[in-house]
């Protein structure tokens, strides 16, 4: 028996989007729209775009996800808790790590593609 999986195409048939903003205890700078728009979440996995405003706020990951993402349009700053600083922009790419404490700041409006991975078990 054969079994045909999708290929799922970024930028294809948007799908609805969902918009928030950083919770207000989190919140630096700013007050930015956050926008997501999540083309495929299946076993653990959830990829699409991203796009939000200029602003920052206080970030921890869970310690069972991890975030690749690159950016499409704009900049980005993440600073760690350390004080390590790494600036993005268009064509850059990131890996933010299971249990990341740090900032997240939009330099310039951003869009970005993002693959977030959730480790079960």
């Amino acid at each position: 028996m054969s079994t045909s999986a999708h290929i799922v195409a970024l930028g294809g048939p948007q799908p609805e989007p969902v918009y928030d903003r950083p919770r207000p205890e989190r919140l630096v700078s700013g007050n930015p729209l956050r926008t997501t728009w999540e083309y495929y979440a299946q076993r653990g996995v959830s990829s699409g775009i991203w796009a939000c405003e200029v602003g920052s706020w206080n970030i921890r990951f869970a310690d069972d996800k991890d975030e690749f993402f690159c950016v499409i349009e704009g900049r980005v700053r993440l600073r760690n808790e350390t004080g390590e600083v790494l600036e993005l922009g268009p064509g850059e790419a990131a890996v933010i790590p299971c249990g990341f404490v740090g900032r997240f700041e939009v330099l310039e409006p951003v869009r970005k593609y993002f693959v977030v991975v959730e480790r079960g078990g």
